[in-house]
Order: C-alpha cells, then sequence, then structure tokens
C-alpha cells in the first residue's frame, strides 16, 4: 500500500511516499480501507520532533470502510470513523490507503454525504463535543467564551454550542473575523490577547471558557469565571511553552475549576469513543444544523501542500485529505 512517511523530522519535505506492506488483521483491532482524513495541528508538532511521541505514519483520524475485523466488533464493508488510540503516535496512522486502528476508537458513521465531509468531523467534533458537554458541562443560555475560534477546532465548538443554546463569545487575533465569527453564530466576537479578562464585560460572569490558546492565556481565562464556572484547556495555538512559575496559591482564582481534555485518551475506560455522539453529529451535519464542512480539500498527493498551508495558518477551517 501507499504510505506517506515521515522520513526525518522537519519541514513538509520531510513527508514521503514509501509502499508499506498493509496492516494485518489484529483481534481487538480494525483494519480500515481511508477514504478521507482530517489534518490536525498535533501532526505538524510530530512531524517536526516537538510531540513525545511520533509513529513513522502520521495521521491521528480517518473515515473509511472496514476491510478487516477479527473480532468482529463491526462488519466488513461499513462506514467508520477512527481517531487517536495511538493513531500516529505508538502505531501507524491514516496517512496511507489503510491503516489498523483499535476497535474502541472506531465507531459507525453510516451517512450519504462525501467523504470529505465526512473527514471533516471526527477528531475536531468529537473532541470539541467531550469539551464542551463533558468537561465544561455546558448547558443551554450560559454563557462560554472560546479562545482561538477561527480554528477549526473553535469554528466545530461554536458549531455545537450554538446547536445547544449556548450564548458563545469568541475570540480571534484579527478583528477582521468578527463577521465571521458572528456568522458562525457567536453573539460577538473580541481581540485575543493575554489580558482579556481585564478588558471583557462579562468578567467574573462567564460560565465556562473552552481555552485552545494554552498555556499562555489559561490562567487568564480562570480569571474571567463566576465562581463555580469551569474552564477546559485543550489547544496550544499560542505554543508549547510551559507556565513559568506556576503557583495555584498566588495565580488561580478562587472557586473556580480547571480541566484539562486531549483526544489521545478516547478508547481507554474513562473516555470511551461511544460516549461521543458521532452518528447525531453527522446526521445533524447532513440536515444543516451543524456545518462541518471542510474549508479546502487536497490529494493524497498533495500531502506537502496541505502541510504547507496548515503551517502558514492559511487553512480557513478544517482541511481534509481525500483518496482517488
Amino acid at each position: 500500500m501507499r504510505a506517506i512517511v515521515i522520513e526525518r523530522f522537519g519541514g513538509p519535505e520531510c513527508l514521503v511516499y514509501r509502499e508499506l506492506p498493509q496492516p494485518e488483521p489484529m483481534v481487538g483491532h480494525v483494519v480500515i480501507e481511508v477514504k478521507a482524513f482530517g489534518l490536525n495541528h498535533a501532526e505538524l508538532h510530530m512531524r517536526r520532533g516537538e510531540w513525545a511521541e511520533a509513529a513513522p505514519v502520521s495521521g491521528i483520524e480517518c473515515v473509511g470502510l472496514v476491510h478487516a475485523c477479527p473480532g468482529g466488533e463491526f462488519p466488513v464493508g461499513a462506514k467508520v470513523a477512527a481517531l487517536m488510540g495511538g493513531l500516529g503516535r505508538t502505531i501507524n496512522g491514516s496517512y496511507a490507503e489503510y491503516t489498523r486502528a483499535p476497535a474502541t476508537n472506531v465507531a459507525l458513521i453510516e451517512s450519504d454525504l462525501p467523504w470529505a465531509d465526512l473527514a471533516a468531523i471526527p477528531e475536531t467534533y468529537a473532541t470539541a463535543w467531550t469539551c464542551l458537554f463533558r468537561n465544561l458541562e455546558i448547558t443551554r443560555d450560559q454563557i462560554l467564551l472560546i479562545r482561538g475560534a477561527t480554528s477549526s477546532f473553535g469554528r466545530a465548538a461554536i458549531d455545537l454550542a450554538v446547536d445547544a443554546g449556548v450564548r458563545v463569545i469568541a475570540t480571534t487575533r484579527d478583528p477582521g473575523r468578527f463577521p465571521l465569527l458572528r456568522k458562525l453564530g457567536a453573539e460577538r466576537g473580541e481581540v485575543e490577547a493575554p489580558d482579556l479578562s481585564r478588558r471583557i464585560p462579562e468578567a467574573k460572569r462567564l460560565d465556562a471558557v473552552l481555552d485552545l490558546v494554552g498555556n499562555s492565556t489559561i490562567l487568564d481565562s480562570l480569571a474571567m469565571l463566576r465562581r463555580g464556572g469551569r474552564a477546559c484547556l485543550a489547544g496550544w495555538l499560542g505554543g508549547l511553552d510551559p507556565i513559568p512559575d506556576f503557583n495555584p496559591l498566588a495565580q488561580m482564582a478562587s472557586g473556580v475549576c480547571l480541566t484539562f481534555f486531549a483526544s489521545f485518551v478516547f478508547g481507554t475506560p474513562g473516555f470511551p469513543l461511544s460516549d461521543v455522539p458521532l452518528q447525531a453529529i453527522a446526521d445533524k451535519v447532513a440536515a444543516g444544523r451543524l456545518r462541518a464542512k471542510p474549508s479546502r480539500v487536497f490529494g493524497f498527493d498533495e500531502i506537502r501542500q496541505a502541510h504547507r498551508v496548515m503551517e502558514a495558518g492559511e487553512a480557513g477551517g478544517k482541511m481534509v485529505i481525500v483518496h482517488g
């Protein structure tokens, strides 16, 4: 099979095409014929050697058809989505014609949506849904701030929150993107900055913050919550540098909750992928209630170009790769 391999750590030129053996069927795993996969910033960090783990074949998610499933968890030929469970990190991932994922990280996702549209759902929407409705426990009419909202993750979070009747304020570094945020359903946009808690009118009244900027802003996010409010750290758009000299006694607001979520826990006992309503999300996309459409679609032979666009911050949403 054809696969895209990280030949060495570095730029997009380090992604090369190789012929590799097709994954062998294993009990407890699903061999998937990959039809399309989404691109993620995690794969940039893996390609650069900035992640703790990186498999030779990258790619943390995909959609496709079941090619083999010795344990019988899924019928051969079924449409499925797969994400994480070591994909692209500890085992070869989805940048290939076939991949093998643990059955606990695979979900049926029957739909007539094109493969490119389906590929925009799994990682982004599963992670956003879990952050919103499990970590943040957000409910209708509450006020949610999403930091880094024009990212594909941020857009999915706006989409899901607005559909659930949540009031959303969203941040971006570029005020010119405020109309886009309003079009996505946010009540308004705010300019992203490390001192946002000092400027936002809802300071000390926010119910929840989904922080996708990362370590550079999470303490500021905690400072703007009401008592009992919750912040979820789930992205690192601002870089991977740790919080310097973090001292909760001196730096954390009292009475607020800090949570964290990373999608590599999907498939573990505490975070079964079956907890995420991927089928219902796909149905809402098909019905026009959710906007999980790829911003750009590339062919399998265009992986370097796609990585350059993502690295330059020009994705404009979720980019996907399709086979054929």
